[in-house]
């Protein structure tokens, strides 16, 4: 029981100081390897990940509870936008001019 609960804590703690040092250097495990790989690591130029991109800003007291987190820009943060989404934006800006956003439908996806 003791070698079980030793395994398990230090897979645990390898998956947290794995996940902190993605958050912190912003690169991903499979690009961080890549990268290592082709020696192209000193190169990388990604930024850290701001914990409000994780968490949202509901505020800390929120973050260890499993709830839908609030970001202030989702579209930036999940990296995509649903039809419906800039469909209440369009309906609640219609004279603010948007950016180009990506619109994900089924298996396609478009750029307006």
């Amino acid at each position: 029981m003791t070698m079980l609960s030793v395994a398990a804590f230090l897979f645990t703690s390898s998956m947290l100081m794995n996940v902190s040092y993605g958050l912190m250097t912003g690169i991903g495990t499979i690009d961080r390897l890549k990268k290592k790989a082709t020696n192209t690591m000193a190169t990388s130029d990604e930024e850290p990940i701001a914990l409000t991109d994780v968490f949202g800003i509901a505020g800390i007291h929120t973050w260890p509870f499993p709830v839908d987190p609030v970001f202030e820009d989702y579209d930036r943060v999940m990296g995509y936008s649903t039809p419906q989404r800039l469909l209440r934006e369009q309906m609640r800006n219609p004279s603010q001019e948007r950016a180009p956003s990506i619109i994900v439908t089924g298996k396609d996806s478009m750029q307006i």
